[in-house]
């Protein structure tokens, strides 16, 4: 591509992202706002706050600080005791890399494939796109549980590859593997109205100079409108993250064996093993730690994406 079609691009990036920045600036927020948002801040993280603070106590310390600021500060007798039972208890270590495996898996093929089918719906010329994409999103509209047990009786009928000490073999079905946890999952009708969503307020004249300078589909989509979506891509990290680490119900019917269990399937595992309150406390702030990382990192293109969601022009 030419320097002018850079330059373009160069132009209509600090545009897209300094949409955020406007709708920041014009939506200034008082004193009475501020109070309101501390408060607010205040009640959801509290609850966050205990769980950490009570999985470093004894369980009949957390039951004498119940009642008391003593419950959300660090005070009394603290220790690594509740998180060391924890690991030896059930493999966390297991169930924690199950889950870390299955979201970053999923994740990051999801961005890939639905913000390609997203340009695809909404740059190129394709006959009867629009019904593809009200198909997609009519999608949404059916709860998962709806059609759970049919999605079970497919993954069981396709073909599967294992290994052994005697070579390579092909098998029926897919249960009880750690794929069967992440295929299902990658295409996501939201994330690609997200996207679509968002390349909508891409200029169409990047396109136009790019394929004047002989760049294809691909590239345009690659070198040009991915790194303009950060802001859209990092929504789509969230909210894909979120339910996914969070999956329950799916892992529970596919999966028996305990080393390709998340750890959402472990917590009820664990909670059969002990009657701690403190070693919960400390199984929870393991599962809830990594989903407030990916928020906090996230957090900035995040705001930015909802905020320029609501500016046109």
């Amino acid at each position: 591509m030419t320097d002018s079609t850079h330059a373009i691009a160069d132009v209509t990036k600090h545009d897209v992202r300094s949409r955020g920045k406007r709708q920041a600036r014009n939506g200034h927020v008082g004193l009475g706002g501020w109070i309101v948002r501390i408060l607010f801040a205040c009640l959801f993280a509290f609850p966050l706050l205990f769980m950490v603070v009570s999985s470093f106590k004894p369980d009949d310390q957390i039951m004498s600080d119940i009642g008391s600021w003593k419950a959300f500060l660090p005070v009394g007798q603290m220790s690594f005791y509740n998180y060391e039972q924890v690991f030896e208890r059930v493999p966390a270590t297991t169930f924690l890399m199950n889950s870390v495996i299955i979201t970053v898996v999923t994740v990051v093929l999801g961005v890939i494939i639905n913000s390609m089918a997203a340009f695809a719906i909404s740059r190129l010329r394709v006959r009867g796109k629009q019904i593809i994409f009200m198909f997609i999103l009519a999608t949404l509209m059916v709860p998962f549980e709806t059609y759970a047990i049919p999605l079970l009786w497919w993954v069981n009928q396709l073909p599967n590859v294992a290994f052994d000490q005697f070579g390579i073999y092909f098998t029926q079905g897919w249960v009880d593997t750690l794929h069967v946890q992440i295929v299902p999952f990658i295409a996501n009708a939201f994330s690609v109205y997200l996207y679509m969503q968002y390349f909508e307020s891409i200029p169409r004249d990047l396109d136009e100079a790019a394929r004047v300078d002989g760049a294809g589909w691909f590239r345009i989509y690659s070198r040009i409108v991915m790194p303009l979506s950060g802001p859209a891509t990092a929504t789509v990290v969230i909210l894909s993250f979120l339910p996914m680490w969070n999956q329950y119900v799916w892992p529970l019917m596919v999966v028996q064996s305990e080393n390709l269990r998340p750890v959402m399937v472990g917590v009820q595992y664990f909670k059969q093993m002990t009657t701690s309150w403190g070693q919960i406390m400390a199984y929870s702030s393991l599962i809830t730690v990594p989903i407030i990382l990916v928020f906090v990192i996230f957090q900035k293109q995040f705001v930015n994406s909802v905020a320029s969601s609501g500016v046109k022009g």
